[in-house]
C-alpha cells in the first residue's frame, strides 16, 4: 500500500477534528502520514499517532507558517518529493487550502478534486471521490487518473477511527522561492471567543437569516442549548447583522453537520450550496412557500421569535431531566 499524506489542521499543536477524519479516510487508500507545518509538533504527536499517522513530516519554516497559499504549496511539493511516490494528498477544505491544492497539482502533475464529501480506493492505487456539484443539486463521482490525487475534503465527512501508529517525526527542509514570498501578512487579529464550536467542524449548526430582522438572540440561545455553532445567511451578513466569518453559503463556509437548523432563511440557491449536504435539515419560516422547505427533513411554518424560545425551553427541560 502506498503512502497517503494528510495536511494537519491545528492551532499551536492542538489538532482539529477534521485532521482525524482525514487520517481515517487516508487509511482507506494506503498508509497514512501527516504533514505538520509549524514548530509545535510534539504537542500534536499523540493525537496524530492515535489516528494512524505512521510518519509525521514536519515543515518548520517561518516563510511557510504565515498562512499563505503559495509558500504552503511549495512546502507540500517538497514533502511529496520527500515521501517518494504518495498515492494521495488529503487537505482540509478552505479558501487558502484550495488555492494551495491547485498550485500543488500544477507542481506535481497530480489530479485535483476540491470539496470532496467522500474518498475511496478504486482499482490498484486509484482514488475515487464524491462531490456535491452545481450548488449541491447533483452528486458527482470522480476518479482521479493522475497521481498523486490531491483532494480537499469537507469536514464531517467520516467519523474518526482510532488506529494507533508510531508518528515518527521526519523534518523536511523547505526553501521558499522569492516569488512565493512576495506576499506577506502584515497584521493579524485574534477572533473573539464565543465558547461555541467552530462553524465548519460543528456537529450541529443553527443559522439565522433575513427573518431575524437583525436580532440573533433567539438563534444564539437555541444554539447554546444544543452546543451548536451559529451561522448566518448572506442576506444577514450583508446587512451587517452577523460577522462574515459565520456566513454559510456558496460565498461563505460550506458545512455538513449532523443537524442543520435554518431560522428565517428563505433557502436561496447561494445558501443551499453551503449546507445541503447536512445529514438532517430543519427549517423554521413564516412563509410556507419558502424554497428552503423543498430540501428539509422537518419544517416548521411559524415565526422564529415564537418557535425558538419554545424549542429552547423544551431542550433545556430535556437536558435537565
Amino acid at each position: 500500500m502506498g503512502e497517503v499524506l494528510v495536511l494537519v489542521d491545528h492551532t499551536d499543536g492542538q489538532v482539529k477534528k477534521n485532521t482525524a477524519e482525514l487520517l481515517t479516510l487516508a487509511a482507506r487508500l494506503g498508509e497514512p502520514s501527516a504533514v505538520f507545518v509549524g514548530g509545535t509538533v510534539e504537542a500534536a504527536r499523540p493525537r496524530l499517532a492515535q489516528f494512524g499517522a505512521g510518519t509525521v513530516y514536519v515543515v518548520d519554516n517561518p516563510d511557510v507558517t504565515g498562512g499563505l497559499a503559495a509558500p504552503l504549496a511549495e512546502a507540500l511539493a517538497a514533502v511529496v518529493a520527500a515521501a517518494g511516490d504518495p498515492v494521495a494528498v488529503l487537505i482540509p477544505t478552505g479558501a487558502v487550502a484550495k488555492e494551495a491544492a491547485a498550485r500543488l497539482a500544477v507542481k506535481t502533475g497530480g489530479g485535483l478534486v476540491t470539496d470532496a464529501t467522500n474518498v475511496e480506493a478504486s482499482g490498484e492505487g486509484g482514488v475515487t471521490t464524491t462531490q456535491s456539484a452545481f450548488a449541491s443539486n447533483y452528486t458527482v463521482t470522480s476518479q482521479v487518473t493522475a497521481a498523486p490525487a490531491i483532494v480537499t475534503v469537507k469536514a464531517n465527512t467520516a467519523p474518526p477511527q482510532a488506529n494507533q501508529a508510531g508518528a515518527t517525526v521526519v523534518p523536511v527542509d523547505v526553501s521558499v522561492s522569492e516569488v512565493a514570498k512576495a506576499a506577506r501578512i502584515t497584521g493579524t487579529q485574534a477572533k473573539a471567543k464565543s465558547g461555541r464550536p467552530e462553524l465548519a467542524e460543528a456537529q450541529i449548526v443553527v443559522s439565522g437569516g433575513r427573518g431575524t430582522g437583525g436580532d440573533f438572540s433567539p438563534v444564539e440561545a437555541f444554539a447554546d442549548t444544543l452546543g451548536a455553532a451559529v451561522g448566518a445567511s448572506r442576506a444577514a451578513v450583508d446587512a451587517g447583522w452577523y460577522p462574515h466569518s459565520n456566513q454559510v453559503g456558496q460565498t461563505g463556509k460550506q458545512v455538513s453537520p449532523q443537524l442543520y437548523v435554518a431560522c428565517g432563511i428563505s433557502g436561496a440557491i447561494q445558501h443551499r450550496a453551503g449546507m445541503q449536504t447536512s445529514k438532517t435539515i430543519v427549517a423554521i419560516n413564516k412563509d410556507e412557500e419558502a424554497p428552503i422547505f423543498e430540501l428539509v427533513d422537518f419544517g416548521v411554518v411559524g415565526d422564529l421569535f415564537n418557535v425558538l424560545p419554545q424549542a429552547t425551553e423544551a431542550v433545556s427541560k430535556a437536558k435537565n431531566g
